[in-house]
């Protein structure tokens, strides 16, 4: 039985907000740890990333199906498996949620709650990593729940702590967490005049990964 509207917009705006913490956290306890070594840094990033990602979707999942992304949400609208309308009100709860996340972390860090990133991730190598890596989590949650529905947990969370490291931009993958992620000066910031193209290049990894979808998990 699907749960009420409310209880939906409020979990994907917590797992959204949990998420981004645990993303900025780490990336600010990473650098303090690491002593400038940045491959230590992003890998401790990265570990805490995957593990709360596959929490977060067991936790929340059975609630709202745990998107806690733009890009997700939208792929299932596309695929008629949730409303446009409601489509509409879980994004605005993720970017919410993603941004009050980023400030739990500043918060918990002592920082100061409102900045932006001067961190720049552009060029056309970047653009392509985000659509890659959009592309390649929007399939795996499709295929899994195609086949085994319940390794979409594992698989999310397995997908990308692998994709921190192929893609050269690190996988964002998420428009939210991409918004979220321009308002913190830290780690894992990005500067909010890259955010644009990040974004565009998710949607449109997003965009092949439904219509392979519809091709290749097709059931006869």
């Amino acid at each position: 039985m699907q749960r009420p509207l409310a209880q939906r917009a409020v979990s994907e705006a917590l797992g959204t907000a949990l998420l981004l913490a645990a993303v900025v956290g780490s990336g600010i306890m990473a650098a303090k740890l690491a002593d400038g070594n940045g491959a230590i840094a992003l890998l401790c990033n990265t570990l805490a990333t995957g593990a709360i990602l596959t929490v977060l979707i067991l936790t929340f999942g059975p609630i709202s199906g745990a998107h806690f992304n733009p890009a997700v949400s939208i792929a299932f609208a596309l695929r008629g498996e949730l409303p446009w309308g409601e489509a509409g009100l879980l994004i605005v709860m993720q970017i919410v949620g993603g941004v009050l996340g980023v400030w739990a972390a500043h918060f918990m860090f002592e920082l100061p709650l409102w900045q932006f990133s001067t961190t720049a991730r552009t060029g056309a190598g970047q653009w392509f990593a985000e659509a890659v890596a959009a592309f390649g989590l929007v399939l795996t949650i499709l295929g899994c729940l195609a086949h085994t529905p319940t390794a979409v947990p594992y698989a999310v969370g397995l997908y990308i702590t692998s994709a921190y490291w192929f893609t050269a931009s690190t996988s964002f993958a998420n428009p939210a967490v991409t918004i979220a992620r321009s308002l913190s000066d830290t780690f894992a910031g990005i500067a909010p005049g890259d955010v644009a193209a990040f974004i565009v290049a998710q949607m449109i990894g997003m965009l092949v990964a439904v219509g392979v979808a519809r091709w290749l998990f097709r059931q006869e």
